[in-house]
């Protein structure tokens, strides 16, 4: 199914809203990108999925499917928020589907997102044609990140005006003596520059992210790695792990760990880039992924 979108050379143009409902009655949004084939986009957070914007033009490419996570953005939030729990969001990413009418679907998602992927994907391997995650969270394959890891990784930004200050908070964390400031004060890490799209970008995020959400996400029961893990060695279609070089949530490492969890999955290494390699280096981040998800438009010469 293709939604048809506004001009987008419109000044009011808005992109495409529409809803489904879940397998509860909860009403659901997503929002729709580009022409092409679909990908349906996961969002990490768990927040909505504005943040992803057009993934840095890859709507130029393929047709986007950003899925608002139910309680997030304009889907709605259910009474009972313990359906908000990882795994069981995977009926949202069916039913979504289903209302599609995608016999397959490309998957593409983010962050915490990739652990809804993965586990979508274990539960309906049959449904997925080809999955990219990006930088990814590794709570559903129970992976452990090391906090001599972060803080070696931490070390590419040392040049960096702010790096000190970041540091240092980031050592309190990874000694187990965080504060809300230190929290505050490792959001640097996160993008390749720390200029004033960057900051606007993490405060926009911090506003919109809901506590509650977030601990239903992973409430206990959500993953069940052992099985997860056992699932993804059977799934034979390719799979693309992107990372950030200087990314701590997803660093390269571990990344290469994850890709290998995969029977056929390959691992690319942006240079520079941290958890959000599409607002670091926009031209690099879609030549990649697309690529891989194919329909790349050609260069003009």
């Amino acid at each position: 199914m293709e939604t048809q979108l506004p001009d987008p050379n419109a000044a009011d143009n808005v992109p495409a809203m529409p809803t489904f409902s879940a397998h509860d009655g909860t009403k659901l949004a997503y929002h729709v990108f580009g022409d092409g084939p679909p990908v349906v986009c996961l969002p990490g957070g768990p927040t909505d999925s504005a943040y992803l914007g057009d993934l840095g033009g890859l709507s130029a490419h393929r047709q986007l499917i950003r899925l608002d996570l139910r309680g997030t953005g304009q889907s709605a939030t259910p009474q009972d928020t313990a359906s908000c729990r990882c795994d069981r969001l995977v009926d949202d990413v069916e039913a979504l589907r289903d209302h599609l009418g995608l016999a397959q679907m490309d998957l593409l998602a983010h962050s915490a997102g990739a652990n809804l992927a993965t586990l979508y994907v274990s539960r309906h391997p049959e449904n997925v044609s080809k999955l990219a995650l990006i930088t990814p969270s590794v709570r559903a394959v129970g992976l452990t990140i090391t906090g001599d890891l972060r803080l070696k990784t931490a070390q590419l930004r040392r040049n960096e005006p702010w790096f000190p200050q970041a540091f240092a908070a980031l050592e309190a964390i990874v000694a187990g003596k965080a504060t809300a400031d230190s929290w505050n004060a490792i959001a640097p890490f996160s993008y390749g520059r720390w200029d004033q799209a960057a900051q606007a970008h993490q405060a926009a995020g911090d506003e919109r992210m809901n506590p509650e959400i977030v601990a239903a996400f992973g409430a206990e029961g959500a993953f069940t790695p052992d099985t997860t893990r056992t699932a993804l060695a059977q799934f034979t279609p390719p799979v693309l792990l992107l990372a950030g070089e200087a990314d701590l949530g997803a660093p390269p490492h571990t990344m290469a760990e994850f890709a290998d969890l995969f029977p056929n999955a390959e691992l690319v290494v942006q240079p520079g880039a941290g958890h959000y390699p599409w607002l670091d280096d926009a031209d690099q981040f879609v030549a990649t992924t697309a690529a891989f998800l194919g329909h790349i438009t050609a260069p003009s010469s």
